[in-house]
């Protein structure tokens, strides 16, 4: 696969960070604020061992979980290139980067989700671990069954608006 462009006109390639994470997973979280990351998804595409993560705020408040060498190849580049100036780029990058912090597996796959982030995502003793591709996502079980649920009665429309080819 070629290399793409991204918006910022830096290289980013594909096959180079391609992870390929996807499935849902339920796990329990312990009393140390920490949770079993899936086997399949401590391994990238090519079957190399992701020693560490970087674990920051996500979208619809689920967390977003990354491999922390993506994160610093792919993401960090492109919050250091958003304006200083612009008020939105200054939210963008406080809200990934105040919250982000590192979180290495354990010899059980176990990573520790930092206090602010479990009270962000209000997690407690259970989450949904989704896997995106590039990155987890990480839920709190009851917001994600109802977004789940919203989501699906809208999936076959929305999805017909992006020409989804199979």
């Amino acid at each position: 696969m070629p290399d793409s462009d991204d918006q910022n006109g830096s290289i980013v390639d594909p096959g180079r960070w391609a992870f390929g994470f996807n499935g849902q997973y339920r796990h329990a979280l312990d009393d140390k604020g920490r949770v079993s990351v899936p086997r399949n998804f401590r391994r990238d595409a090519a079957g190399n061992e992701i020693a560490r993560f970087k674990a920051t705020v996500g979208f619809e408040r689920c967390l977003f979980l990354f491999p922390a060498e993506y994160w610093a190849a792919v993401v960090e580049p492109q919050l250091l290139q958003l304006p200083v100036m612009e008020r939105q780029a200054r939210l963008v990058t406080r809200m990934l980067l105040s919250r982000a912090a590192d979180c290495e597996p354990d010899r059980q796959g176990r990573v520790v989700i930092p206090a602010p982030l479990r009270e962000y995502a209000e997690l407690e003793r259970e989450a949904i671990i989704n896997g995106m591709f590039n990155r987890l996502e990480i839920w709190n079980v009851e917001r994600w069954l109802a977004y789940e649920a919203e989501a699906m009665a809208a999936f076959e429309e929305t999805a017909d608006r992006f020409k989804i080819k199979f």
